[in-house]
């Protein structure tokens, strides 16, 4: 299947994979970060986190707008990974607790520019890959692929975050507990009443610490903290550096893919490609394409919770400790054997397997089962876990389940019944408001227990819930996501004018950013109501998007003929 695709496509994937491991990097301790370090709520955490969000995806427009117009798509490109590997840099210089402010802004602003001019040229220049009649046919699947690329990458984030943060507290002698950012900030601030069960937490983490010394613990741990996650931003450095050797390396597999309609035009040999439509189908187009980038508003509005809300429902509401067959799901060295393993299994039972291919999956799946065991045989009784990791099963989720999406398309493909691309994304959104349902019942359970009812501290260990209703979740929305976010990619790149192919994966990323900067809004409820209604103004508005894209298919439709 593979080798039915440029290999530009995997120049692409490898480079986007490696900015997205970074990125991703970032993001699974960001919001924490930012409430540990200078204690803010989680309506102020929202409004930074969803404002750096809207700028990141918003600023592609300005990138399409610079290679569409002057620089090229991989000029721009190269651009955006060497500004975006500066900004990581300023993010990652550690600073003292409630100080440095200013520098992260500064490096958050520099990491948005640098992704802006990233992000939407690279989708365009894959696109162009496909412009060819030789590939076009393969356009979807394509982009599935190159989505795998970006959530390989996010795989690993969660895990790369938590041993960065989990090495540097080891370095100061202390250890993760989700109770001490909030409770520290209490004691700091003067709004903590009782102080006992504060001290009784410090003292598990330094058996010293009394109640004189209790105010010199708290700036300890919470710098040390601090400084984990700057460490954690750092990875996305590295990442980077690798993200531009594979660019930099193997230009010569995208090159011809490489030059934007007013490149075409000024030059002798490229000037008969150049794709001229008329004024009413360009605003066919147009109009087509706004339509889809309204819709995914409100499915990344729902979706990147990931970050915010479920990132404070994991910490606050969920078992932060599990057993040992649990702990294979928050062990990505122990997740990964389980699916190779399986991998290997489906090879040998599948009737095209020759054998041949039977015999390696029989030895693939006896090697990784083997792994795995020994993996789950070191566990103890009880694993200790921390939020981000959660964020770990989105990408997961991801890799394993887009060949069986891919699978499913191609089937109804050949029985001519393959959903259209815009059909696809109001499937997409029906399964979201499904995905929240699931939050929706599960905070059920946790009625008296609100963020306003505990005052933003961690539930009482008898109410915290079992991990598996957002394992759930995650595992819901990320069907979803393979029905709308690879799709919608695909229709852009399909849909827009030639002229404007960069200017409209901007336009795509943009609509991102909107429903990022809109994060802020369960946020800023999230501890004035009860839990199930946050998730339920989710689950509304993910309906509304599905019926909305339903009653304009044709129109839709019409734009991709």
């Amino acid at each position: 299947m593979l080798k039915q695709h440029p290999k530009g496509l995997f120049v692409a994937f490898f480079a986007n994979m490696g900015e997205r491991f970074g990125f991703y990097t970032m993001i699974a301790i960001f919001v924490l970060f930012l409430q540990a370090k200078y204690g803010y709520s989680a309506a102020e955490a929202g409004q930074i986190y969803g404002t750096f969000l809207a700028f990141v995806y918003f600023l592609p427009i300005l990138g399409g707008f610079l290679a569409d117009k002057f620089l090229g798509y991989g000029k721009t490109i190269s651009i955006g990974l060497i500004v975006m590997f500066l900004g990581y840099m300023l993010l990652a210089i550690p600073t003292t607790m409630n100080s440095g402010f200013g520098l992260v802004i500064g490096a958050l602003a520099v990491i948005c520019l640098g992704t802006g001019l990233f992000k939407g040229n690279l989708q365009a220049l894959v696109g162009n890959l496909y412009d060819d009649p030789k590939y076009s046919s393969k356009r979807d699947v394509a982009f599935n692929i190159f989505y795998m690329g970006i959530n390989i990458g996010a795989m690993f984030a969660p895990t790369a975050a938590e041993a960065v943060n989990n090495w540097i507290l080891k370095t100061h002698n202390f250890t993760y507990d989700n109770r001490i950012p909030a409770l520290a900030h209490k004691f700091i601030n003067g709004e903590l009443s009782n102080t006992s069960d504060y001290l009784s937490i410090a003292q598990g983490q330094d058996h010293n610490v009394t109640l004189q010394t209790l105010g010199s613990f708290t700036t300890e741990y919470i710098n040390a903290l601090s400084k984990s996650y700057h460490y954690g931003f750092g990875v996305a450095c590295v990442s980077l550096v690798v993200s531009m050797l594979v660019f930099w390396g193997f230009r010569k597999y995208y090159k011809k893919a490489d030059m934007t309609e007013k490149q075409k035009a000024a030059s002798k040999d490229h000037k008969n490609e150049v794709i001229e439509l008329t004024p009413k189908q360009t605003k066919e187009r147009l109009i087509a394409l706004g339509l889809i980038f309204f819709v995914v508003i409100f499915f990344w509005m729902s979706f990147h919770q990931n970050g915010l809300c479920m990132t404070f429902f994991a910490r606050d509401y969920t078992v932060g400790e599990v057993g040992k067959a649990t702990n294979l799901w928050f062990d990505l060295f122990g997740l990964l054997p389980i699916f190779l393993a399986i991998l290997g299994l489906v090879f040998f039972f599948r009737k095209k397997s020759d054998g041949k291919t039977k015999i390696i999956g029989a030895i693939v799946f006896v090697v990784f089962a083997f792994l795995a065991y020994l993996r789950y045989s070191g566990y103890e009784a009880e694993n200790p876990f921390t939020p981000q990791k959660f964020q770990h099963f989105n990408p997961f989720f991801i890799v394993a389940l887009t060949p069986l999406i891919v699978g499913l398309f191609t089937w109804l493909a050949k029985k001519g019944k393959e959903p259209s691309a815009p059909k696809k994304i109001g499937i997409g959104m029906l399964i979201t408001a499904l995905g929240f349902m699931v939050m929706v019942v599960g905070s059920l359970y946790l009625l008296g227990v609100s963020p306003e009812e505990i005052g933003g501290e961690v539930a009482p260990a008898n109410r915290l819930i079992s991990p598996y209703w957002l394992i759930s979740t995650y595992f819901i929305l990320t069907v979803a996501e393979l029905f709308l976010s690879p799709m919608g990619i695909s229709f852009v790149s399909k849909v827009a004018p030639p002229k404007y192919k960069g200017l409209m994966q901007g336009g795509w990323l943009a609509a991102t950013g909107v429903a990022n900067y809109l994060l802020f809004v369960p946020a800023l409820i999230w501890d004035k109501v009860p839990l199930w209604f946050v998730w339920g103004i989710l689950v509304v508005a993910c309906l509304l998007s599905a019926i909305f894209v339903f009653s304009i298919l044709k129109r839709l439709n019409r734009a991709t003929q």
